[in-house]
């Protein structure tokens, strides 16, 4: 089992049940999946750039991407209905809790001036988004091997009913939220 869903068992629940005073442990906030996405605008000009960003990604993530397209013609960005222009990728289970896992003990710290992720990126809902302006911060990515740099986007979905029970939660998990 995973060392955060471990942990999530044996601390965190109990640790949540006490500060929110949920009496039944199944009505706890739990983290139901991790979404992450990949803006590929580059990707118009080039084909190279889309496959390139999915092999990043694949790498990071442990899954395969799935490939977004364009909805709408824009034409000031040279943009048709249909061109492939992000890649997403939804992590559930064991796999989302070695990315979370990963994600804050190794890639975070690794961040260059990282002063702490913002408090204030929830919702409203209980989901935190966050975004990374490169993808070598990542321990499996090579950064000799790099073509671009490419930012990306990673949303925690919860079931936590307000922001502040999600921000609790993440806390626990080990999130260096900003003071």
């Amino acid at each position: 089992m995973a060392r955060l869903k471990d942990l999530y068992k044996s601390k965190i629940v109990p640790e949540l049940a006490k500060q929110f005073g949920y009496k039944n442990p199944m009505a706890v906030p739990h983290v139901e999946k991790v979404v992450v996405s990949m803006g590929v605008g580059k990707a118009t000009q080039d084909k190279k750039f889309l496959e390139s960003a999915k092999k990043d990604l694949m790498m990071i993530t442990g899954q395969m991407p799935a490939v977004c397209k364009a909805k709408k013609s824009v034409s000031s960005f040279k943009l048709r209905q249909g061109n492939e222009i992000g890649l997403k990728v939804t992590l559930r289970g064991a796999r989302m809790y070695e990315f979370m896992d990963r994600l804050i003990n190794l890639t975070i710290p690794r961040v260059r001036d990282f002063r702490g992720l913002n408090p204030d990126s929830f919702d409203g809902r209980g989901n935190y988004s966050m975004g990374l302006t490169e993808q070598t911060v990542f321990p499996e990515v090579n950064p000799a091997q790099v073509e671009f740099q490419q930012g990306m986007n990673i949303t925690f979905v919860t079931t936590a009913r307000s922001d502040e029970e999600a921000r609790a939660m993440l806390a626990l998990f080990g999130a260096p939220f900003k003071r």
